[in-house]
């Protein structure tokens, strides 16, 4: 993984597409860049399963899950204890939720570039908060 080009996708951008709100189009323009192996990028396995979770359909699940395994330029970084315990002490520091806390911490240990989410919430943190139209 070439760390300076890495960017980190939030759950949002996948849920935007999966569940065809507005800005669908957007979401899977860049992702199919991801896909294509055009931008590198990583999500966190507690995405993956915040999306099973909402898709909760078998078909769904399995069809999310070979787009993600079939992803050229998607990695999947999968926390452990230490790593959440980590978590769990930045997020009185930054003052965000374990989500979102969880999302900048594997950014920042990762050496990413950007974390492309629509949630504000990562506005004003030291890794800049990026959208996919800024990819596409």
């Amino acid at each position: 993984m070439g760390e300076s080009r890495l960017i980190l996708v939030d759950t949002n951008i996948f849920l935007e597409l999966l569940l065809d709100q507005k800005r669908a189009d957007e979401c899977e323009k860049f992702l199919n860049k991801l896909s294509r192996g055009e931008l590198e990028g990583v999500v966190t396995r507690y995405t993956i399963h915040a999306i099973e979770t909402m898709l909760n359909s078998p078909d769904e699940i399995l069809l999310f899950l070979r787009n993600v395994e079939n992803s050229i330029g998607l990695y999947v970084y999968e926390t452990d204890n230490e790593d959440e315990m980590a978590i769990a002490m930045l997020m009185k520091e930054i003052k965000r939720d374990f989500d979102d806390t969880l999302q900048y911490y594997v950014a920042k240990k990762l050496g990413a570039k950007a974390i492309v989410s629509f949630d504000r919430h990562f506005d004003g943190l030291d890794i800049p908060r990026a959208e996919p139209k800024d990819y596409i």
